[in-house]
């Protein structure tokens, strides 16, 4: 009886999978039929009022280079406001005050924003800054990213030619790609994700998502949709599957493109991905029922409804992987048609060589580190199933910044020493080893399957636990640490 349960299981692990990998075959046929519809820049007559928001909790890395950036922003000053949202407790509010005050006397409408307290997070600095203004538009900036000057005037075009455009979002690009193979990996994932997944879902009338930093909003959209809400970890994803649930609209605008740092810390990308993972599942929790209920197109909701489960492949596959060995042992496995299965595995090699040959002359070399993205893919599995099964058990965890550094990590008091995640990565490696053996005599087939997950668990334990010595073994900076105003 139990062999067969456990063989059931199966079965609905892979065919979800399966449905997984369909959706995003349907979302790369979607980017080779449309890649090519961009919509032209219209003339404006006259600029609208837009306030920059910008984000901070403790970045006294990078905020110099974020305010020169804002500063060297082409548009008319007099239409123009800036709001530094900090919730800092370190130096960091320290350079902004001196900082701010020598560009307010050049002439930049700046305000430095302090809060009595951190309430909210992320969402509740922008939702407070909203109250501070009365600008048309919003263009938001995490601490890390720097714009380049034409941005506005590459942006608000659009927004004030059409008045049910809600969002503009640009393209990520990065100031570090190249810093050490957890660098290069995350490159084509992000790549795969700007230039692939949000072309796809954009130009072929699918919901698609602001992705928190480099977007400028409609004031009005936000308002309209409810504000800026702390209920999941994903603000970003929250608002705006409220406002397209409301009708808006948004645009993707590829062409635009504004550089961030990726986490060069294993630790840093593991948290921020167990971020995502865990909002984008509270996302699932509170939308799919709405987006069957709202005036959707059947494409429309199938689609969204991948978008809003793309952390559930984690869970599946880690069940898969456990259930492997004991059917392998009970020669359950063997006989069952698995074929459509590989589809999985066909979907990310596809996108991320469109994603380098659309975006890079030497897209060969680049690709060279795909190998890297597969064993990030897959070495952190138990990461983000962990992190989903907080999100579907409504567990409030602090909303935990991915720190940014611009400099080596491992000379920042911002280095994260990671937490006991690395144990059950380095059991995973022991136990899919394990099922290796036994498939070494009962089913070859799965031998490189069960070898390479064995191989990627190891590979991110160690170097998760290559971290914690390394920050342990060096004491942290002291800061000057000032409290919230």
């Amino acid at each position: 009886m139990l062999p067969k349960l456990f063989i059931a299981l199966y079965v609905i692990c892979a065919l979800l999978l399966t449905l997984h990998a369909v959706g995003q075959t349907l979302l790369l046929f979607a980017y080779l039929r449309h890649r090519h519809n961009s919509p032209p820049l219209p003339p404006v007559k006259g600029w609208p009022t837009v306030v920059v928001q910008l984000p901070v909790y403790n970045e006294r890395h990078v905020v110099r280079r974020l305010l020169d950036a804002i500063a060297k922003l082409d548009y008319p000053r007099e239409r123009l406001s800036v709001q530094i949202l900090d919730d800092s407790v370190d130096e960091t509010t320290t350079i902004l005050a001196g900082h701010v005050e020598t560009l307010r006397r050049n002439g930049l409408n700046i305000h430095h924003v302090r809060r009595e307290a951190r309430t909210g997070y992320k969402a509740g600095a922008l939702e407070y800054g909203m109250t501070l203004t009365d600008s048309e538009f919003v263009f938001i900036l995490d601490a890390d990213f720097v714009p380049p000057p034409d941005f506005l005037r590459c942006t608000i075009p659009y927004l004030v030619a059409d008045p049910q455009l809600g969002m503009v979002q640009t393209r990520w690009g990065h100031h570090n790609p190249f810093d050490n193979l957890l660098t290069r990996g995350q490159m084509l994932a992000v790549d795969s994700h700007f230039v692939v997944e949000q072309t796809a879902r954009n130009r072929a009338g699918l919901l698609m998502n602001f992705n928190g930093s480099g977007g400028v909003w409609r004031a009005q959209c936000i308002r309209d949709a409810g504000g800026w809400s702390d209920a999941t970890l994903s603000e970003d994803l929250d608002l705006s599957y409220r406002a397209q649930l409301l009708g808006w609209r948004f645009l993707y605008v590829p062409t635009v493109v504004v550089p961030g740092e990726l986490p060069p810390q294993m630790a840093a990308y593991k948290q921020q991905q167990a971020r995502w993972a865990k909002g984008s599942t509270q996302c699932l929790v509170s939308y799919l029922g709405p987006v069957w209920r709202a005036p959707l197109s059947l494409s429309q909701r199938l689609m969204a409804t991948q978008h809003l489960c793309q952390y559930m492949p984690h869970p599946l596959t880690m069940l898969l992987l456990l259930l492997t060995p004991p059917l392998l042992m009970a020669h359950g496995l063997q006989s069952l048609p698995l074929g459509l299965l590989s589809l999985v595995g066909l979907w990310p090699p596809l996108i991320a060589v469109l994603s380098q040959q659309t975006l890079f002359p030497d897209w060969r070399r680049r690709l060279l580190a795909f190998p890297v993205l597969m064993m990030l893919g897959i070495g952190l599995t138990w990461n983000n199933t962990r992190a989903v099964f907080s999100g579907f058990l409504g567990e409030r965890n602090e909303f935990r910044r991915t720190p940014k550094f611009a400099q080596a990590w491992q000379g920042s008091g911002y280095a994260l020493r990671g937490d006991g995640s690395v144990w059950m990565e380095l059991l995973m490696s022991l136990y899919t080893f394990w099922g290796m053996t036994i498939a070494f005599k009962v089913a070859p087939a799965f031998v490189p399957y069960l070898g390479l997950y064995a191989f990627a668990f190891g590979w991110i334990g160690l170097w998760s636990l290559r971290e914690r010595w390394q920050v342990g073994r060096k004491p942290a900076p002291q800061s000057n640490v000032t409290a919230p105003l």
